[in-house]
């Protein structure tokens, strides 16, 4: 199979361009994903399809471990769509609809790459890539406003993900085990699975966390990368 983004971009004479890159970012374009299956399968975010050609399955897939209490869990913190995508196989091409946000085409060889997504991160992958979920199990993270169940992603294969900025945008920080990342969940974009990370206040007591202005924050420590995307708030 494979996996094509497409920009449209506008040009000052008001025609327009395309490409097709592995990764799009200027700011003012129109984008598309294009997923061609040769006998293989996909899986799409809920949604976000515009067309589909040629001799396809359709099923909505719900995410491993995403049933039960589980999925009801998701849908009460808000992560409701996350706990399921749309599964393409057989042979044919699909579209996506247009989106000004920015897509990242990325892929993982293992179980050593692992990712935990930001809650409305994910948009696409190959069916060899699994999709499951990590769950927050701290009464912390039941009341982060980024859902007590997060989007995991493990396997072999491409996967898309959905930024809020452009990939030139987006810092990635590696932890070697001897340092501690304390972030603001609205700056995070996804993280190593091999992370500890922990949501909580980032002071203790409810007057100090009133005093700070701040609300739960993720607490990284370990070996792994974390990405983040501090611009988001601009753009």
């Amino acid at each position: 199979m494979a996996i094509e983004l497409y920009e449209l971009a506008l040009r000052k004479d008001g025609g327009h361009t395309s490409s097709a890159t592995g990764y799009v970012s200027s700011a003012y374009a129109t984008r598309q994903v294009r997923i061609v299956l040769d006998g293989g399968g996909a899986l799409l975010e809920p949604g976000a399809l515009q067309y589909a050609k040629g001799r396809l399955k359709i099923d909505v897939q719900k995410a491993q471990g995403a049933g039960g209490l589980l999925r009801r869990q998701a849908v009460s913190a808000g992560t409701g769509e996350s706990a399921f995508a749309t599964r393409y196989s057989g042979t044919g091409e699909v579209w996506t609809e247009p989106t000004r946000k920015h897509f990242i085409l990325a892929s993982m060889d293992g179980p050593d790459d692992a990712l935990i997504l930001d809650d409305g991160a994910f948009y696409a992958c190959e069916g060899t890539v699994e999709l499951g979920h990590h769950i927050h199990r701290s009464v912390s993270g039941v009341l982060s406003g980024n859902g007590l169940v997060q989007p995991k992603l493990t396997g072999r294969g491409v996967f898309i993900v959905e930024s809020p900025v452009p990939v030139d945008e987006i810092e990635a920080i590696e932890l070697d085990g001897s340092d501690e990342l304390i972030v603001d969940g609205d700056v995070m974009l996804m993280y190593s699975a091999a992370l500890k990370v922990e949501l909580r206040p980032l002071v203790s007591g409810l007057r100090n966390a009133a005093r700070t202005g701040e609300g739960l924050v993720f607490r990284f420590s370990g070996t792994g990368t974390v990405w983040l995307t501090p611009t988001a708030q601009v753009h």
